[in-house]
């Protein structure tokens, strides 16, 4: 009798079985989002849209998990994994819709409890394939993030040139980029 051998792999905290869309990340602090905004729309083909939220993260040690509440009461629960680095970084996401966020919150919350809430006004512009968010966090200021959405054969390499042309176009300097996500920031005191 031939048994059926079955092969057991250790995934890497970076592993996943199919594949997962990922992208290239930038953070940058700025001065004011009203000062950037003419720029991003200069470049964008997309928005502005206006979009509050509210974000709840979760204890989770393969990566990030966090519920993301908007002002008609869905949401979306989001998992990603990035490196905290400055600079731009790559992001592998999942995500699914929930028509009631309160209550999957509640439930997150019974079940893992949790590490933190960012509650933003985002602005929106889409340049192409890249995201433009100009977020006022509440209790840390004016930032930048720039989200470069990457094709499945694409290179990091590739999106990250895409991130610093952005960068330039919109006159963000290096030096203004942090490394973390806003509840990072926000659970060291950084405002």
């Amino acid at each position: 009798m031939r048994r059926n051998a079955v092969r057991l792999r250790t995934a890497s905290p970076w592993h996943h079985s199919f594949p997962m869309p990922r992208n290239i990340e930038i953070k940058a602090r700025i001065a004011s989002v009203a000062a950037l905004v003419p720029r991003a729309a200069a470049i964008a083909n997309q928005g502005p849209t206006q979009i509050a939220q509210d974000d709840t993260f979760f204890p989770c040690d393969a990566g990030r998990l966090k519920l993301r509440a908007f002002s008609d009461g869905s949401g979306e629960l989001i998992f990603y994994r990035r490196a905290d680095q400055q600079g731009p970084k790559e992001s592998y996401y999942l995500l699914s819709r929930t028509a009631d966020a309160a209550a999957l919150r509640e439930l997150m919350t019974q079940a893992y409890g949790q590490r933190g809430r960012v509650v933003k006004q985002r602005t929106l512009f889409l340049a192409q394939r890249t995201r433009i968010h100009l977020d006022v966090v509440d209790g840390l200021g004016d930032f930048l993030e720039l989200e470069v959405v990457l094709e499945d054969h694409e290179s990091t390499a590739t999106g990250v040139a895409v991130a610093h042309e952005v960068m330039a176009s919109l006159g963000v300097a290096p030096s203004q980029l942090i490394d973390g996500a806003y509840v990072d920031l926000l659970s060291a005191g950084s405002a």
